[in-house]
């Protein structure tokens, strides 16, 4: 699947985007965050306050319990504000 990094996140973890392939044990959009965490410590730095980020799976915001199976895009993005 493709990760997609936005804003803050792609600064801290130097990518803008990746082809991922996270292991059978990796079920939810928050087990995947736990996951990359794990990558490194630009990871860790980026997903050090991962309850303020926000995840879409193909283009549809979801919460950290929604499963992955299937998707073929994940993105990451700070909370966003209007104006």
């Amino acid at each position: 699947m493709k990760a997609l990094y936005f804003a803050w996140i792609r600064e801290r973890t130097g990518l803008a985007e990746e082809v991922i392939e996270p292991p059978a044990t990796v079920k939810t959009a928050g087990d995947l965050i736990e996951w990359l965490k794990g990558r490194g410590e630009e990871f860790e730095y980026a997903f050090g306050n991962e309850h303020v980020v926000r995840i879409a799976i193909d283009r549809a915001h979801v919460q950290r319990d929604a499963p992955i199976e299937g998707a073929r895009e994940i993105a990451f993005f700070p909370p966003m504000t209007g104006g």
